[in-house]
């Protein structure tokens, strides 16, 4: 059975998958690494692959920060096979509006009280609707790590690729209030779509990605 490499979003874990039907391949969950200081996203994708990914040409699964890890995998290994959901393949694809963390940083002095406890604001940007999908928020900011987080924001602003790999396909929601759709070039799209889609529109991506996966290792 072939082996689908998940990688998470930022402050997730492999339970943002759990929705998924993945009954038709292996999942494999990555872990986080720790950053080295000041690491690049790039230089920090490719030591995530290095420790995890060992397929020649891996079927790689990456949902918002984990779908810019992806692209930069992709871009080092053109036979992976890649789709990505709520996320961007280059900075043109993240709002303009982000760029002022470039020139007020005031994420490398977030406070640690600040994540765990902004769950309202979280839910809204999240799309997280369901009850399901709260308690999964709740759960992943009880467990957030701080530093991650910092150097994650710093590592998303900081990233420059300009590089759309032609092996990656691009699942994006029109209601996503993180990354909107408005400057993605997406491959398929979906109506009223949250960030956390792949959560609340679970039967949909699964179909997705069942027929990407089949398709691409046929």
């Amino acid at each position: 059975m072939q082996n689908i490499y998940c990688i998470s979003g930022l402050g997730a874990d492999e339970g943002v998958f759990k929705n998924l039907d993945l009954s038709f391949a292996k999942p494999v969950f990555i872990k986080w690494i720790q950053p080295l200081r000041d690491e690049s996203l790039s230089s920090y994708s490719i030591r995530l692959q290095q420790k995890f990914i060992h397929d020649s040409n891996p079927v790689i699964l990456g949902l918002s920060l984990g779908g810019m890890i992806a692209t930069e995998i992709s871009k080092a290994n053109p036979l992976a096979k890649t789709i990505i959901v709520s996320s961007a393949k280059t900075v043109n694809e993240i709002p303009f509006y982000w760029k002022i963390f470039q020139y007020a940083p005031l994420y490398k002095i977030l406070p640690h009280w600040s994540i765990k406890k902004s769950v309202i604001i979280h839910y809204y940007f999240l799309g997280a609707s369901s009850g399901s999908t709260k308690k999964y928020v709740d759960e992943a900011l009880e467990k957030a790590d701080t530093n991650f987080y910092r150097w994650a924001v710093g590592a998303i602003i900081s990233w420059r690729n300009k590089t759309v790999p032609q092996n990656i396909t691009h699942i994006h929601g029109l209601n996503d209030r993180i990354l909107p759709s408005k400057f993605v070039k997406a491959d398929i799209t979906i109506n009223n779509g949250g960030h956390l889609m792949i959560m609340e529109r679970a039967n949909e991506i699964s179909a997705l990605i069942k027929q990407y996966v089949v398709n691409k290792c046929l």
